[in-house]
């Protein structure tokens, strides 16, 4: 029985599998078709903790914007969004805060489509297809849907900057984005790490080289860095597990096996 894909734009081949729509899957999203599904499932068999990392990763961000939105950010600015899928930034965000404004910011023309179609007539939303090095494109486009950077925003970097390579200086791209930000903005951070990291993580990390999206994994004194202007709220630059948990929350007793670090900081 075909799927349905009433959400699909018109001109995206489903029957390919795309890595936006494998993304969605790992994190539990409905965006997704059985091409997809069966890439992902290969994947995790290589790699047993990408879905376990990615969802934690996810979980982050959503205790993150809830954090901020309860210090009264009313703007977010999610670079790298992939597609939106269940309890993701502008759902949280508007439950949290009615009046948020949030803008979705891809690379991958897949995923902003989709997104565009999965938004279309909620308010207070917006999609970008640009890339993050691509700062004054970012900003400048940020401001056409509505962003107001005389007043505070988040500006959310959730697994992304672990696809900068150092050549291109993810430091300098997170300070054109700090430099543009009112006092009172919030910049969000989670990348990937060796820290800790079991041999066979590396060796994946070696043969992501070979790719298109290769995961630079960074330690912790050089994620730390970016936030240079930003004073890290509590607990600071922890693994991903740690930073904030609900109550309710399972005490995680091996936090580094996410393989990924996370903090949030305000500009003063």
């Amino acid at each position: 029985m075909a799927e349905p894909n009433d959400w699909v734009p018109a001109g995206i081949d489903v029957g390919r599998p795309s890595a936006a729509r494998v993304y969605d899957y790992f994190l539990g999203g409905a965006h997704n078709f059985a091409v997809d599904r069966a890439l992902a499932e290969r994947i995790a068999a290589m790699t047993p903790n990408i879905a376990e990392t990615m969802r934690s990763n996810r979980v982050f961000l959503r205790r993150a914007v809830r954090y901020l939105a309860a210090r009264g950010v009313r703007q977010f600015l999610d670079i790298g969004s992939g597609i939106p899928t269940a309890g993701n930034v502008h759902e949280i965000a508007l439950e949290a805060a009615p009046g948020a404004r949030v803008v979705y910011v891809d690379i991958d023309p897949v995923a902003v489509e989709h997104s565009r179609a999965i938004l279309a007539g909620v308010e207070r939303t917006g999609v970008i297809c640009a890339d993050v090095r691509d700062t004054g494109r970012v900003l400048g486009e940020a401001e056409k849907l509505g962003l107001d950077l005389t007043e505070p925003v988040a500006v959310l970097l959730a697994g992304v900057l672990h696809f900068v390579p150092d050549e291109d200086d993810p430091g300098a791209v997170v300070a054109a984005l700090g430099a543009a930000l009112a006092p009172g903005s919030y910049l969000l951070i989670s990348h990937a790490t060796g820290d800790g990291q079991p041999p066979e993580v590396i060796e994946a990390q070696r043969l992501s080289g070979r790719t298109a999206t290769e995961i630079v994994l960074r330690p912790a004194a050089r994620i730390r860095s970016y936030f240079a202007g930003f004073e890290l709220v509590e607990p600071g630059l922890v693994f991903i597990p740690q930073w904030r948990p609900d109550p309710q929350d399972p005490v995680d007793e091996h936090p580094e096996r996410v393989g990924a670090y996370a903090g949030v900081g305000r500009k003063g």
